[in-house]
Parts: structure tokens; sequence; C-alpha cells
């Protein structure tokens, strides 16, 4: 009878789950105004990034920044997606996983490169110097691989985490979408048509999408 009167302890989210929500989308939003203000384009060759870098080098320094944020943030990011939705699309979560992590742990080896061509022009290297310093980093079949691997592992891994959240039905169509469209979206506006404030968007899709990710992850049912 004393049993009957007690009552069941209330559940609380644990305060990871919190942190975890919390830094879901701060990865893509991050890499979003990385994007915006980078001076220089992907398609520029290292004589025009220099300059470009030379007459900007408070924004490069600012990418700098926020690349090393997206770094740290993008793999746990991931990893907490696949958790909403490996359940219910198990083998397309793993493929996007295997994708995604490789491709996000080699961010920090491209970033790298962008650090030396600011160092170059800080130090007043000549611009020539700082420009086959730039080029050289790429190189190595170390970075040149590192390369490879994120850019396909980023696009096609996104794709298949956008494939994986619509086919869950973890987070809301609309975010399934966004994420999906993400990454085709930012190879265009990175190397098609070279435009920063349409990469802003594109990447700007996949924090909202990881937004709507965060909010999935908080209406979770309290662990017992």
């Amino acid at each position: 009878m004393t049993a009957g009167l007690l009552t069941a302890a209330p559940r609380t989210r644990r305060p990871s789950r919190w942190l975890a929500a919390a830094l879901l989308p701060v990865g893509p939003a991050a890499i979003a105004v990385l994007r915006l203000v980078i001076p220089y384009d992907t398609t520029d060759s290292p004589a025009a990034a220099v300059a470009k870098v030379a007459a900007d080098p408070d924004a490069m320094s600012l990418a700098v920044w926020l690349g090393l944020v997206g770094m740290l943030t993008m793999v746990p990011a991931v990893l907490w997606v696949a958790g909403l939705t490996r359940a219910a699309a198990p083998r397309t979560t793993a493929a996007a996983v295997l994708l995604l992590v490789p491709a996000y742990l080699s961010l920090g080896v491209l970033l790298s490169g962008d650090a030396v061509l600011l160092f170059g022009v800080r130090e007043g290297l000549p611009d020539g110097v700082t420009a086959q310093l730039f080029d050289g980093a790429s190189v190595h079949p170390a970075i040149a691989v590192a390369g490879l691997v994120f850019i396909v592992g980023h696009v096609f891994g996104t794709v298949l985490l956008g494939v994986a959240m619509w086919s869950s039905r973890a987070v809301p169509r609309w975010a399934a979408v966004a994420t999906l469209v993400s990454q085709p979206l930012h190879f265009v506006a990175a190397v098609v048509i070279v435009s920063h404030p349409l990469d802003l968007v594109a990447w700007g899709l996949n924090a909202a999408g990881f937004a709507a990710a965060a909010i999935a992850l908080l209406r979770q049912p309290p662990a017992e």
C-alpha cells in the first residue's frame, strides 16, 4: 500500500544531452561564416590567393579560427545525428558516418595550408615565396589524400546523412532535405559559380538541419 503512494522519481535530461544539442549546429554555422568571409576563392591560383589575403589578413585570421571551431565540432555533431537515425536507417547511417568522420578529421590538415598562407603574409615574406609555400602545402601525397577524403567524404556523406534523416523520420522532412542538398550546393558555390554568399546559404542549410536534429535529440525521452 505504501508503494502505491510513492510516485516515480522524475526523469531528467542529462547535461550531456543539452550540451550535444547546443553544439550540434555550431560546426556548420561556423563553416558557413568561414565560407562567407574567407578572402580568396577555392578556384584561385596561389598567387591570387596571396594577393587577396594580403588585402584582408584579419578576415583570413577569422576564417582560420572558424575552421578550428568546425574541426572540433563537426565529428561529434555527425555522431549525434547518427544516433538519431541509425535505428531506423542503419545501413545509410553507417555509410554516412564512414564518409563523414574521416572527412572532418581531415579538416585540420587542410586548415594548416590557410595558416601557412596567413603566416607568410603577416611576416612579410615575398609574395612568390608565400605562394610557393601555400601551393607546396598540398604537394605531399598525404595532404592530397586528405583533400580527396574531405571533398568526397563531406559531400557524399552529408547527402547520405540527409537520406538517413529522411528515411528514419527522426527530424522534420524539411530538415532532412536541407541537410541533403547543403553540400552539393556548397560544391556548386565553391567550385562551379564561385559565390561566397551562396556558400553561406549552403552551409546554413546544413546548420538548420542539424539544429532540427538538436531539437529532436532534446525531445527524446530522458534516459532511465
